[in-house]
């Protein structure tokens, strides 16, 4: 249990705090400057996005936590469906 909520704890910071920047670099590369004023306008729109509950916020911020349980599932089905045959 505790490794699975460390796995959480990392996974959740990683959502917070370093994809907002990767997708705010890779967006100013590819789309130009954002419309607000910088990095501190678009964390604050995202953070008060997620304050506020929204789906997407909170998907963007799971995102990680949910792509490492799908690969986890992924190869315990791949293992369960190799032992049946």
């Amino acid at each position: 249990m505790r490794k699975e909520i460390g796995l959480l704890v990392g996974l959740l910071f990683f959502g917070l705090v370093l994809m907002p920047i990767a997708i705010y670099a890779v967006g100013q590369g590819i789309f130009g400057d954002y419309g607000g004023h910088g990095y501190g306008q678009f964390f604050s729109s995202i953070s008060e996005k997620i304050r506020a509950f929204d789906g997407v916020a909170w998907f963007l911020v799971l995102a990680p936590y949910l792509g490492w349980q799908c690969l986890r599932a992924t190869a315990l089905a791949w293992r369960y469906l190799g032992r049946m045959q």
